[in-house]
């Protein structure tokens, strides 16, 4: 059993080699601790604790450090979390409210912020949905022969590009092409738009199927980049200071840069019931991943489209200070995909 006293040791222990990543020894925690104990009822505890699980001792005239299933008991027992400061709340709200109603972008921004407020490297995923739609679809003149093709899907993502036109967008082309675009591409699902389709679809444009050609080469580009899962990291840089990984810290970067790893078990988290979880060293799924801290939050939103978002660093992370404003950013893209971008 774990008294009052031994929770104490356990989170003086923790916190410190949170804080300084050094162990610390026995007369250290009798001059932090509230009540007079001596340095042999320290020790004691301290061999207690460590036979339990929750501590080691690298050296041995050296003091304890934590084990890996100490931060989850610390977490879980011992952390009392630092509230998120007004001005950080407010800078949050404000910066995840410019993209709002762009859930592919919102979610991107959040990503970023939880990289700047962790110091941890951030990730979003966005998996592929094979029963996304084309919604609609728009050509707008750009000036010097140039247009902007814009699509959008039932699943709230937004594709654009700018493309060279052989001929002015007059009135002739425009119902030309927008007939073209409701008959064979608006509720088409984005797997199925491909070159076959494009070919029947330059049939109906008569004589002029050369200046409709790149128009529908580039949607179908657009389709190909909608349809596929999508991921993106911020911050890896930051765990290049996360000195508990080490030499460790370059096969971690050089694994997160195979993005295609990591998609398949976010996927299965989306996929899943449990709306966010926290990941502590052997308790990652993914091997490579053993010696970090991930956090993960999904969202569901639109037309049953999916996403998620998270962090991935050491295990000495400062976890009363970080996780609450993780919180806080996942908490504020929910109010956000729920109501349509309006906090």
């Amino acid at each position: 059993m774990i008294s009052e006293r031994r929770h104490a040791i356990l989170n003086l222990i923790i916190e410190h080699y949170l804080r300084t990543g050094e162990p610390i020894g026995s007369k250290t925690i009798c001059q932090l601790l509230p009540y007079p104990v001596s340095s042999a009822t320290v020790r004691n505890e301290m061999a207690y604790l460590s036979q339990l699980g929750f501590l080691e001792q690298r050296h041995t005239s050296g003091g304890r450090v934590p084990c890996k299933a100490s931060y989850r008991y610390y977490v879980d027992s011992l952390m009392e979390e630092v509230p998120v400061s007004n001005y950080d709340a407010q800078q949050i709200s404000e910066t995840l409210s410019v993209n709002a109603g762009d859930p592919e972008r919102l979610l991107t921004d959040a990503s970023r912020l939880l990289s700047e407020y962790s110091h941890c490297a951030s990730f979003c995923c966005m998996p592929e949905d094979p029963y996304d739609c084309i919604q609609g679809i728009d050509l707008i003149p750009a000036g010097n022969s140039k247009a902007m093709l814009v699509m959008l899907t039932v699943g709230s993502k937004i594709k654009s590009s700018l493309i060279n036109m052989p001929c002015p967008i007059d009135d002739e082309f425009r119902a030309m092409f927008y007939g073209v675009i409701n008959r064979f591409f608006i509720g088409a699902q984005l797997s199925d738009i491909n070159t076959a389709l494009i070919q029947s679809a330059v049939g109906f444009a008569g004589g002029r199927i050369f200046d409709l050609l790149p128009v529908l080469t580039s949607l179908c580009s657009l389709c190909e980049e909608a349809s596929q899962s999508k991921l993106t990291l911020e911050g890896e840089t930051n765990l290049l200071s996360h000195t508990e990984l080490g030499s460790d810290v370059y096969r971690l970067l050089s694994f997160l840069t195979e993005k295609q790893q990591l998609i398949q078990p976010i996927k299965e988290f989306t996929d899943g019931s449990t709306p966010r979880a926290l990941f502590i060293g052997d308790e990652n799924p993914l091997y490579e991943m053993k010696n970090t801290t991930t956090a993960i939050g999904k969202y569901t939103y639109g037309n049953n489209q999916k996403a998620a978002i998270g962090i991935v660093g050491s295990m000495r992370i400062d976890y009363k200070t970080i996780l609450p404003k993780i919180n806080y950013i996942m908490d504020t893209v929910d109010i956000l995909l729920s109501k349509g971008g309006s906090v």
